[in-house]
């Protein structure tokens, strides 16, 4: 057999081979339950067909779903028994992406993409919506990664609805209702589309100490007691951390707290490094050094700490030794303590160290 007569024979058996693993493949049939889509808006699933400034092209809502059929059957107290959790479809768990933060039910959902099951009643359905993906049915599912819950209001739907449907109905520019109907049933959900934002407990609570510090307490005290300085910052914590040299680096600029820049009101003129400050808001940033800070009084008030801070904003710096600490201080602490008849000091302390800025009342 020559060379010619081997390729040949080689190439027979590849393509044989290769029939017979074509045979073996099976192509599935026609879901009876085929998946779909609905988008919120309408017509923004039609994004490459409208013009730019068309704003309908930006899409906020998204819903991947599968869609069974009634076939005669009575559906909700039946099929689907009142008081049981139902996937919202067929097959794999339906999910929803939002392509914005949004409000179910008053809880924040962020921007993503989530599994939705609902617990199916007469007159209501409460639908979760979950972080678990990757799911078919609702079988073995995870409270932990619920991050919402709405009520669905149950009405008569306007018709007989032979297929599974999920669609959005526009209340308002910033709400929108997603509508569930099957059979004879509507379920409408309210979905905010300009969610509320509410800041949770922070890790850096805000603190404010005044000076004296019975002039916090006007309503209380008489004769009046007038203020003279007040400070308000956020304290961060040590929380078994090396603060200075570790978490605040030599040469580093320190917002002397944490968060929002903390802010010092003078509700007098001062003299604070032999400069005349007058009375008003300032910020106080800390050039952190080796054994001695040199604090910064400066006019950004308005900040989230020292990025693109500009030093033309300075109005004084004052250098500082650092002292020890009689003990370790958890919790960031400013104090305003009375330094002889017309003089305070601000002491901030952390960890092992503080320093002191001196603060001339008259």
């Amino acid at each position: 057999m020559n060379l010619k007569q081997s390729l040949l024979l080689l190439c027979l058996a590849i393509f044989f081979v290769a029939d017979l693993a074509a045979q073996d493949l099976k192509f599935p049939d026609l879901d009876p339950s085929p998946m779909d889509q609905a988008h919120y808006p309408r017509r923004a699933a039609f994004k490459n067909y409208l013009d730019a400034d068309d704003p309908d092209r930006t899409q906020k809502i998204k819903v991947l779903y599968c869609r069974p059929n009634k076939k005669g059957r009575v559906i909700f107290g039946d099929l689907v028994p009142y008081g049981t959790t139902w996937r919202l479809g067929a097959n794999e768990a339906t999910e929803v992406t939002f392509m914005q933060a949004v409000e179910i039910g008053g809880n924040y959902v962020s921007a993503g993409t989530y599994t939705m099951n609902a617990d199916i009643f007469q007159n209501q359905w409460i639908v979760r919506f979950s972080t678990q993906k990757n799911i078919a049915g609702t079988a073995k599912l995870d409270p932990s990664k619920i991050v919402a819950t709405g009520t669905a209001a149950v009405s008569a739907a306007p018709k007989s609805r032979e297929e599974f449907t999920i669609g959005f109905q526009k209340v308002d520019e910033g709400k929108v209702n997603m509508i569930f109907e099957w059979d004879q049933t509507r379920a409408t959900l309210p979905v905010s589309l300009n969610p509320a934002t509410l800041a949770g407990p922070d890790t850096s609570p805000m603190d404010l100490v005044q000076f004296p510090s019975d002039s916090r307490f006007q309503n209380f005290r008489e004769p009046v007691v007038e203020p003279q300085v007040r400070v308000v910052y956020s304290r961060p914590q040590k929380k078994g951390r090396d603060v200075f040299g570790g978490m605040i680096k030599n040469g580093d600029m320190w917002r002397v707290g944490a968060n929002e820049t903390t802010v010092i009101t003078f509700f007098q003129d001062v003299t604070i490094g032999g400069t005349k400050v007058k009375k008003g808001q300032y910020g106080l940033f800390a050039k952190v050094n080796d054994g001695s800070w040199d604090f910064i009084v400066h006019k950004n008030v308005q900040s989230w700490g020292n990025p693109n801070h500009d030093e033309k904003d300075n109005v004084v710096t004052v250098n500082a030794k650092t002292l020890n600490t009689p003990s370790t201080v958890e919790a960031m602490t400013i104090l305003l303590e009375k330094n002889g008849a017309d003089a305070i000091d601000l002491i901030v302390a952390f960890d092992d160290k503080m320093a002191k800025l001196p603060i001339m009342l008259k």
